[in-house]
């Protein structure tokens, strides 16, 4: 693996209360809070790099990775769709998903069901970028123009089961409810998107995953293990052991080939995707 870069914590566009972005020929309008990220509070350490210290700040914006991925997981030809990780019968719960929701209003559709979660203060710009974003969710496309640009589905037509639920990884417990469908009881996958960039979150973020997938043990219904994915981009090589040492602890671990990620991600120096399966569910 090649030398993880020196760089600072990358938003789209920080100052910006609404970004536009295009993904696989799709169109999203997200609105960020760029007032709060500028009241982050940081403190500098021995080696005089600034280090956020407040996770309000980097929920309320969307990191320059996002889209990336987001278009990435989309794909029907990545290595998690080839392999079968993720189908159109996949269950995903997304863990920090952030204000924008993108990656889940870009997969949503690619998949059965998708459940986005983060801290309970995200969830009013969540709903309205779910809401803003309505047309991507369609199941069908649509040519109207004015729909699109409006968010609006047509009466009756089908669209892709995406929403939110509080999740603090610290002080919620993980049950079935978080499906929040009484005849779904677990999820096929636990995604976190750039979760990993202080060693504060490391613990809790790697016991909620294991929670997460634990869900399997009692649905009747399971067709094999929870499978969960990170994807992160590096920046503190002391983060990124750390991680490592306690994810593999409860997980059976693999890297994504850089062979195998889109050419866009291959572009972004230290980005990279693991895969986990719990140890104990094999």
């Amino acid at each position: 693996m090649s030398d993880i870069p020196s760089q600072n914590l990358g938003f789209v566009d920080s100052s910006a209360a609404l970004i536009n972005l295009t993904l696989a020929d799709k169109d999203y309008t997200i609105h960020q809070s760029p007032t709060i990220l500028l009241q982050a509070r940081v403190e500098s350490h021995g080696s005089h790099e600034a280090h956020i210290i407040a996770q309000l700040t980097t929920d309320e914006v969307v990191w320059k990775i996002t889209p990336l991925v987001a278009e990435y997981l989309a794909g029907s030809g990545n290595i998690l769709r080839s392999s079968g990780v993720l189908s159109s019968s996949s269950g995903v719960l997304e863990l920090g998903c952030g204000i924008s929701g993108l990656v889940g209003l870009a997969v949503a559709p690619t998949v059965e069901r998708y459940v986005l979660t983060d801290q309970p203060y995200v969830a009013r710009l969540v709903e309205k970028n779910i809401n803003e974003n309505l047309a991507v969710l369609s199941l069908k496309p649509s040519n109207s123009t004015s729909q699109k640009r409006k968010g609006r589905i047509p009466a009756g037509q089908p669209r892709a089961s995406l929403r939110f639920a509080p999740l603090d990884w610290e002080k919620d417990e993980v049950t079935a409810r978080l499906t929040g469908d009484d005849a779904k009881r677990s999820f096929d996958v636990v995604l976190a998107c750039d979760c990993v960039y202080n060693e504060a979150l490391i613990q809790p973020l790697v016991q909620t995953c294991v929670d997460v997938c634990r869900l399997r043990a009692s649905d009747a219904d399971a067709g094999g293990p929870a499978v969960c994915v990170v994807a992160q981009q590096l920046r503190d090589p002391d983060v990124l052991e750390g991680w490592i040492k306690e994810f593999h602890k409860h997980f059976q671990t693999w890297r994504i080939p850089e062979e195998a990620l889109s050419e866009a991600l291959r572009l972004n120096p230290g980005f990279v995707i693991h895969i986990g399966v719990l140890r104990d569910a094999t």
